[in-house]
This record gives structure tokens, C-alpha cells and sequence, in this order.
């Protein structure tokens, strides 16, 4: 999908003219599958919208474990920078799964953006509104739900992305163990 015709869909409808000027000021960027948009603890500025392909954003704790935290499969606005850096410094990695299309454009030009136009505003404010509430719906999942139901909670809210990302990036996301989510699939086929 071209960014132009993203920002239009996602988009209210009274805010149409400003998409063609507004797309202009995004980037594009390929990344190839395995590479990464992002490291953990590296410097980042950047804000993302997904065109095609697909990508995982993980957290690595002092072990070197990675825990997914994000999935994303284009056309979509990858988790705003606001949400995702501290003092500019990536609080995640975000590694592409297949090769991937993207837009990017720094936070600060976003942010001269949503002052100047109350267009961009609204935009901006419902993808970060969506990305948040992204976030607090996995977070009770994980608190309120066992393996079986996080896994169908999963499958209702991601209808396609069983077929799409590696299951054990999906069990991490869930909060359970490669092995735990390989017998729920397998229960499901009895």
C-alpha cells in the first residue's frame, strides 16, 4: 500500500486535502528480512508506519532473554516513538520478519507537524490512542488469562498472525513457553 492512500484510510474524513502534502514529508525504507529498524539502548528518533511486510519489537533483560512485546503486519503505524524510547534511547529492538516497506519521519518534524495542523493532531493522537490501548489489551491478557485463553484471546484479536509470525514469537508475546503454546495447538487439532 502507498502512504498516501494509508494516511487517507486512517484518517478522518473532514481532514482529507492534507494527506497528498502530509505523506511528502515521510521517508521510505526497505529492510530486509532478520535486519533490525531498531536496537534496545540504541539512539532513536523515528516514527514508523509499516506499508508491507512485517516486524516483531522484543525486549532483552540482563540474560540476553527477548520477550516479544509488539507484532505488526503492514499497512500499520508501528508503536509511536513517545511510547517506545525514553530520552530518545530505544527501550526495544524491532526486527523485521519478512522483507518490509516503510515510511519514516523524525518525532520532532511530527511534532512541528501536529502543531501547525490540526489534522496531523488528530492523526497523530489516534495512532498513539490505538497503540496504547493495544498495549493495555495485551496487558490484561497476561494478567487476567491462562495459556488456552491468552492463545484464543490472541487468535480474536489477530485472526491472521498465527499463519504469519513464528510460534515462538507468538508464545512469548502471550507470556508462555514455546513448548506450552505447541500443546495448545496440538489439543486444538484433537
Amino acid at each position: 500500500m502507498d502512504l498516501r492512500t494509508f494516511i487517507t484510510q486512517s484518517a478522518d474524513q473532514s481532514g482529507m486535502d492534507f494527506a497528498g502534502d502530509f505523506s511528502l514529508k515521510w521517508t521510505s525504507k526497505r529492510l530486509n528480512k532478520g535486519a533490525h529498524l531498531c536496537r534496545q539502548g540504541q539512539h532513536e528518533t523515528g516514527e514508523f508506519i509499516v506499508l508491507e511486510g512485517c516486524l516483531a519489537s522484543t525486549i532483552c533483560d540482563q540474560d540476553g532473554k527477548e520477550v516479544c512485546v509488539g507484532l505488526y503486519v503492514g499497512p500499520c503505524v508501528v508503536t509511536p516513538n513517545i511510547a517506545r524510547t525514553r530520552d530518545g534511547v530505544s527501550l526495544v529492538s524491532i526486527s523485521a520478519t519478512t522483507d518490509v516497506s516503510l515510511a519514516r519521519l523524525e518525532t520532532g518534524q511530527l511534532t512541528n507537524l501536529m502543531v501547525s495542523s490540526e489534522t496531523v493532531r488528530h492523526w497523530a493522537n489516534a495512532a498513539l490512542r490505538d497503540a496504547l490501548s493495544r498495549k493495555a489489551d495485551r496487558e490484561w491478557c497476561l494478567a487476567a488469562l491462562r495459556g488456552a485463553d491468552r492463545l484464543n484471546w490472541f487468535r480474536e484479536r489477530f485472526p491472521e498472525y498465527e499463519g504469519i509470525f513464528a510460534h515462538m514469537l507468538i508464545a512469548s508475546f502471550l507470556g508462555i513457553t514455546p513448548v506450552t503454546m505447541s500443546r495448545l495447538r496440538a489439543n486444538d487439532r484433537q
